[in-house]
Formats: C-alpha cells, structure tokens, sequence
C-alpha cells in the first residue's frame, strides 16, 4: 500500500500548474464572453438574455470597488477556486482521513485536466457553477448519509439553497438536479424523503433563491428560456445523427483528459463502499450518470457542446484520488503511476500550449490568415481602442456612438474603452438587443467597427445617411498577422421606430446571424 506517503514529488508540478494559472490571470486580455458578462455587470439587472446573473452581479460589484483591470475581472475565480480547494479538502478528509498528499494529488488531478483548467480560469459562469454546484453536492450528501435516523435538515436546506444559486450560475443546474433526484429514487432507503414536506420546503428555497431569472423571464417573453429551447429543442434536425452520441462522448473525454476519462471508467467499476464513502459514490455517479446520459440522447437530435457536461465530473475527481492511493497490487501501483505521470505531462503539456496561444500569439495564426477567429479577437485591442479614441476625436462630436457588428467586438470594444455604452449592431440574438435604446441612438454620428467574421454591410452603411470608410486596423504579434479590422464614419443613424426594432423582422440586419455573410 503507497497511502503512507503517496507520491511525495507533487510539488513541482502543482508549482508548474500554479504559475500557468498565474500567468494566464496576468497576462490574458479577456476573452470575448468574459468581456461581455463583464458588460452585463456594468448594466444590472434580475437576469440576462444568454445566462443566468451570478456572474454579471459579481462583475458588476468587483468593478464599482476595485475599478477595471484583467486582476479585478478574474479575482473572483481566484476565491471560487480557493472555496472549491477548501471544500476538496474536506471531501478528501471524510472519504480518506488523514492520509498524506491526498489533498495535494487531488489539486493536481483537478488542474491536469485541461477542462477545469480553462472553465475555472476564465471569468465566465462555470467557474461559480462548479463552486456551487459541488457545495450542494456535498451538503445533500451530508444528509442523506444520517437519513433516515439521525439526519440534520440544516444540511438539507443548505444543498437547496446552493442549488438555487446554481441556478443563478447557468441552466446546466437542471442536470445537477436531477442528479440528486436520480440518486435518491435509486436508493430505497431515501425514498421516503419524496414523500416529506421538509424536502419540499428544500424545494420552495431553490426555487425562491432561482427566482430572479423566473422574474426576469416572464418580464422579457421568456427570452431566455426561448434561447435556449431553440438552441436544443428547436434545433433538432430531421434526422437521428446516430454517431451524434459518440462524437459528443469523444471530444468531452479528450478535453476532460485521457488519463481522467479513464480513471472516470475505474471509478465507475469499483465497488460502492461502505460509511461515508458509500453515500458519496451513490450521489457523485447519480449525477454524472443523469448528466451524461441526458446530453448524450439530446446530441441524437441537436448540437450538444462538450463543456455542458461539465458538472458530469467535479465529484468524480477525488474518487479518482483514491485508485492511485490504494492500488491493489504492485503491478497495479505502477500502472497507476505511470497513469499519472501521463496526465501531469499531457495535462501540464496542454495547458503551457494554450498559455501561449491565449497570451503571446494564437497558434492558428501560424497556419493561414483566418481560421479560429475567437482567439484571434484576444489580441490588439489596446491598438484599436486607441485608433477608436483618435477618429472619435476627429469626427467633431463630444460623445460619438460606438458601435461593431457583433456582440464580442462590442464587449471588447467597451472593456477596453471603458465604456459600457457599446453597442453592438447585428442579426445575432444577444443581451445588446435588450439594451437597444431607439431614441437615446437616433440621428448620431458613429464609429462602426466590423471584421471577416463579422463584415460591415452595405445593410449597415444604409443606416446611415452617409458614412465614409477609414484605413483598416491590422493586428499582429511578433510579426506574424493575427487580424485585419475595417472601420467606417457614419452620420445621422437611423435607429428605427422603438426599442425592439432589432427583435423585428423589418430589422434590416435580421439576416445575419453568428458569423455573418453580406446580403
């Protein structure tokens, strides 16, 4: 047995792995969507077209007392990610006592896997999500363990309320959800507590904390719900895509990390256990069950994206601790540490690759001139908003619109400029349709900002009474191109009728869409 002192050498790569992190949180300028949820914080609100509020509400505070800059806008995932080691080490504590290094293997399994060490570092909802997500987890675990003699309701009422602000986070809470519900139906003991009205009552708390995006959507036609009804339900070919379920299951282990996804597998082989451990493994594979077999059975008629399945994993991850401590034999200790030297060298490899695409120069821009136009967006803006500043000086007003032709240049844009007024003018379904205001537009000079992706056509410039077309911006690094902008001068925009004239059929960019074409 290697329990006594498992893997001493775990210092230098959770070091390694810890100044990735750090150099990430430095020296990425924000991603697209971690632009624009920090966008929505600078316009408050219940809810938000795309997402659930947490986010936003924590940008929004964050920046009114610290100001904007790449430290604020990710220093909420340094103390979600503090939480979430905190609540790992519990979890390691109840299932492993006071075995050493258990904790610390567990981080570097948490941190190895190229999913969580993207979604818990960008300051997008996930990071929160799986905060919240694991908590009421843990906290329904804690109570079903003593149920039904000896159980304490308070750790009851505690998972409900974090799974309400699960749902505050993102609507993949339905599937953790459901989880707990598969878990407890599965198990006959805990069946009686369907029946209990304090678990009801746990209900009505996740409900009421979730209620703000209830309020939101039923303000706004369930705008929201629709969005996402269509990404899915409305989506859905003609066809079953029968290898739809694969491709899907593929692509979310080569992310998760192959060494994780197999680990996943041994977890899912052993035995149930006894005490603590028994409870914890009835819940934890509930809900990876639950999440993945719905996500699977919806990529048979709709797209399903890898990281929806994300909540599938945190609970598996000190299960996994466990194969690499307590390895039955010695043949089976030194293929399970040889399994972790490959996740820490592929984990560690995968991750120092992104760094660099993320924060020097995207490696795609080493292959063509387009292509990946997402990380192309990461670079160049300080050049761009300071070109935006220079023409908005020449064009002779005090407050010129500012407007791009799609929702990340307008987040971007606005990051950069702090200046939350940015709107983004485009086909596209976003939160910058809800935040149109016809009048407060109407007859202003602009700037417009368009790119390849997202092109300015002569269906903009018809907005306009005249415009005038300016030098391109072109952004490289090191030399190399990365992306060519183009920026047109308008005057006296024709903002339409009313505020929802971008949710009208008569909108003329209602054409276009994600990644548009010029009519």
């Amino acid at each position: 047995m290697i329990g006594v002192r498992p893997f001493p050498a775990l210092a230098l790569p959770l070091a390694l792995l810890a100044a990735l992190r750090l150099g990430f949180w430095l020296g990425a300028f924000p991603n697209p969507d971690e632009a624009y949820y920090w966008l929505w914080g600078q316009h408050w609100n219940l809810s938000y077209f795309d997402h659930p509020p947490l986010q936003a509400w924590g940008q929004g505070a964050f920046t009114a007392l610290l100001g904007r800059s790449n430290w604020t806008l990710r220093l909420p995932n340094l103390i979600s990610n503090g939480l979430l080691l905190g609540l790992y080490a519990q979890i390691c504590h109840d299932l492993y006592g006071g075995r050493r290094g258990v904790w610390k293997l567990t981080v570097l399994l948490l941190f190895t896997s190229p999913l969580f060490f993207l979604f818990l570092a960008f300051a997008w909802h996930d990071h929160w999500l799986v905060l919240f997500a694991t908590t009421a987890s843990y906290c329904l675990m804690r109570f079903l363990h003593r149920y039904p003699t000896g159980a304490s309701w308070g750790w009851l009422y505690a998972a409900t309320l974090c799974l309400g602000i699960t749902a505050l986070c993102k609507y993949l809470a339905v599937f953790l959800a459901l989880g707990m519900v598969a878990a407890i139906v599965s198990y006959r003991p805990w069946r009686p507590l369907l029946w209990d009205g304090r678990f009801w009552g746990g209900i009505a708390i996740a409900l009421l904390v979730a209620s703000p995006v209830l309020v939101w959507n039923a303000q706004n036609d369930w705008a929201s719900f629709n969005f996402y009804l269509g990404r899915s339900v409305g989506a859905q070919t003609s066809q079953i895509r029968w290898g739809a379920p694969l491709e899907f299951l593929l692509l979310t282990g080569i992310i998760f990390g192959p060494i994780h996804s197999w680990a996943t597998a041994q977890v899912l082989r052993q035995g149930l256990g006894a005490g603590f451990g028994n409870t914890y493994r009835r819940v934890a594979i509930a809900i990876f069950l639950v999440s993945t077999g719905c996500l699977s059975l919806l990529a048979l008629k709709a797209p399903v994206l890898y990281y929806w399945n994300i909540l599938a994993y945190p609970l598996l991850i000190p299960l996994m601790t466990g194969l690499f401590i307590s390895a039955p034999s010695a043949n089976h200790r030194s293929r399970y540490r040889g399994g972790l030297r490959a996740a820490q060298i592929i984990g560690i490899g995968a991750i120092a690759i992104l760094l660099v695409h993320f924060t020097l120069v995207p490696l795609s821009a080493l292959i063509g001139v387009d292509g990946d136009e997402d990380s192309r967006m990461l670079f160049g803006w300080k050049t761009i908003g300071s070109r935006i500043q220079t023409e908005a000086v020449a064009l002779g007003t005090d407050a010129p619109l500012l407007l791009t032709t799609d929702y990340r240049s307008a987040s971007a844009l606005a990051y950069q400029l702090r200046e939350p007024e940015v709107m983004a003018i485009s086909g596209r379904r976003d939160q910058f349709d809800l935040w149109y205001d016809a009048a407060a537009m109407e007859g202003r000079d602009a700037l417009l900002l368009g790119d390849n992706w997202h092109p300015i056509c002569p269906t903009h410039e018809a907005m306009f009474d005249t415009t005038e077309t300016l030098d391109p911006i072109t952004i490289s690094r090191f030399g190399i191109f990365i992306k060519r902008y183009t920026l047109i001068r308008g005057h006296n925009f024709h903002a339409g009728p009313n505020d929802r004239y971008p949710l009208s059929p008569e909108y003329p960019l209602a054409f276009t869409g994600d990644g548009q074409t010029c009519q």
